[in-house]
Parts: C-alpha cells; sequence; structure tokens
C-alpha cells in the first residue's frame, strides 16, 4: 500500500546549490522514491495552512533549514504545535537536522550554536545502546556514516527523551521523543551530489573559519569534498522510519 506523507518543507536552500541539487524537499522524494509513497509538501515556513484532519495520513516528516530555532518565528511555533498534535493522534513523526531541533523545543529541549562550530560533510556517529535496538537503525551497524550541515545543537534533550547517536561534534545525533517520534541531526536524504553542492555553497564561510581557528589556509574545503562518500544508511533510516513506524 501507498504511504501518505505530510512533508513540513522548513526553509530554502541557497540558489546556487537549488540550482544543482535542488531544494529540500526534493532530496527526500530522489532519495525514497515515488513508487511506495506520496508526499504532500507543505511549505511551513511560508505560513502553509497545516492540515486539521489527519485521518489519510501515514506520517509527517520535517525537512532542514537554513533558519534558526534559537531565533523562533510564529510559523515555527505552529509547525511545532502541528507535530506534537500530530504524534498525540498516533502518527509518527520524524524531523531532520532543523526538524530534530524543532521537536526538541516542542517537548522542552534547549538549541543553541554549536561552540565546536559546523559540522559539515560526509561524518561518523555511533549508535547508543538504545539506539542499537531502535526500529529507526534496524538492520545498520553500530557505527555508521551520515551525511550533516548544522551549526545548531540540542544542547539540552527533553525530559523523557533518549538519545540514540552522538558523536565528537554534537553529542545528540538522533533522539527518541516518544514511541513513534523521532528526531535525527543529520540529513539521511542528502546524496553525494547534494553534499558536495551543500559544501561549495559555504566556501568562503568555512574558510573563513578555519582561519579564525588556526587551521592553515585553503586546505578545509578541499579536505571536506575528497571525504564526501555515499552513505548507504541515509536511505535506510527514513525507510525504516516509514516502514516500522507506521
Amino acid at each position: 500500500m501507498v504511504k501518505n506523507v505530510v512533508l513540513l518543507k522548513a526553509g530554502d536552500a541557497a540558489t546556487a546549490v537549488r540550482l544543482s541539487a535542488g531544494d529540500y524537499d526534493r532530496w527526500f522524494l530522489q532519495t525514497l522514491g515515488l513508487s511506495g509513497y506520496r508526499f504532500d509538501i507543505l511549505p511551513a515556513h511560508q505560513g502553509a495552512k497545516l492540515p486539521e484532519d489527519l485521518s489519510g495520513y501515514d506520517a509527517v516528516m520535517m525537512t532542514g533549514s537554513p533558519l534558526s530555532v534559537t531565533r523562533l518565528e510564529p510559523w515555527m511555533e505552529r509547525a511545532a504545535e502541528f507535530m506534537v498534535n500530530a504524534a498525540d493522534r498516533g502518527l509518527p513523526v520524524l524531523g531532520v537536522c532543523f526538524g530534530h531541533q524543532l521537536l526538541a523545543h516542542a517537548y522542552g529541549g534547549r538549541v543553541g550554536r554549536n561552540p565546536l562550530g559546523r559540522e559539515i560533510g560526509t561524518v561518523e556517529v555511533q549508535l547508543t545502546k538504545q539506539g542499537r535496538e531502535d526500529a529507526l537503525f534496524h538492520g545498520l551497524p553500530e557505527r555508521l556514516a551520515v551525511q550533516a550541515t548544522h551549526e545548531d545543537i540540542v544542547v539540552e534533550a527533553p525530559t523523557g527523551a533518549t538519545v540514540l547517536a552522538g558523536n565528537a561534534n554534537t553529542a545528540v545525533q538522533a533522539l527518541a521523543f516518544r514511541p513513534h517520534v523521532r528526531g535525527v541531526q543529520f540529513h539521511p536524504e542528502v546524496q553525494v551530489d547534494t553534499m558536495r553542492a551543500l559544501i561549495q555553497a559555504r566556501a568562503e564561510g568555512l574558510e573563513a573559519d578555519a582561519l579564525a581557528r588556526g587551521l592553515p589556509a585553503g586546505e578545509r574545503v578541499p579536505r571536506l569534498l575528497a571525504g564526501v562518500a555515499p552513505t548507504p544508511a541515509g536511505p535506510r533510516i527514513l525507510t525504516n522510519f516509514l516502514e516500522r513506524f507506521s
């Protein structure tokens, strides 16, 4: 049976990224495919009306965003309330990057800027004991490569939430908020070409940050681009969510 998914779009990717790799919503559609899923894409950041009747849907997902939960806007509060209400009605909810952070805020956690700076590129995360047992990571190894780009992190997980994955840069890489509510800081929907486009779009800022941290000039961006690699765990995580939670 086809799964009907509400996909909340939380922002617009940089123009250069959109031209070469598409926008946030497209990444999900490309990675998951359309053979078993139907997506209603709602640009929440543009004030899209969110459905009151969720009886025809199987899951809710929220994309990443260049915006920040640390600077809350009214649409963010509305989207957070929508996701919590959907979860209360029994629908599975998955937040990715910004969506993960907004869920953390909605459930009483705290989001802030990462003092270690932007994490970007293909990185490794390690599952916790609870993560190894969680259906979101079914069939995946304890250590897995994922794509990431973020400056904000969940500084303090909500009471009752369980950390499922982390690494040296970001201790909270994945959270179980409720039995059918999950958040991941990394980007399971991002593929190799998109990751490269994201790095290239931020090249100037990444170089400036590297210099400010005393790193050699001209090395960080080429090193990040050289390190981009396929991450088969990403599609598996999204599929696990849609097939094992809904």
